[in-house]
C-alpha cells in the first residue's frame, strides 16, 4: 500500500467519522495521529485502516439509474 492510498482512505475516514463505533473510533483517532507525524503505516496498520474503509464504504448500486437514462425508440 502507498502513502496515497492512506491518505485516501483517512479522507474518507474523516468524512465518516460520526459513523465509527467508539472502539473504531479511537482506533481512527490514533491513525490520524500517526499520520501527522508522517510515519508510513506497517502492513498490519494499513490492513486496519483498509478493513475500516471497507466497513463503511458502500459502493452505490448503479443499476437503479438505468431506467432514467433508457433509450426510448419505440413505436
Amino acid at each position: 500500500m502507498s502513502y496515497r492510498d492512506q491518505k485516501k482512505y483517512l479522507e474518507f475516514l474523516k468524512r465518516n467519522e460520526r459513523k465509527l463505533e467508539p472502539n473504531e473510533l479511537e482506533e481512527y483517532k490514533m491513525f490520524v495521529k500517526r499520520d501527522k507525524d508522517d510515519e508510513d503505516f506497517d502492513t498490519i496498520s494499513m490492513k486496519r485502516l483498509k478493513g475500516l474503509y471497507d466497513k463503511y464504504n458502500t459502493p452505490i448500486d448503479k443499476s437503479k439509474y438505468d431506467k432514467f437514462f433508457k433509450n426510448n425508440n419505440q413505436g
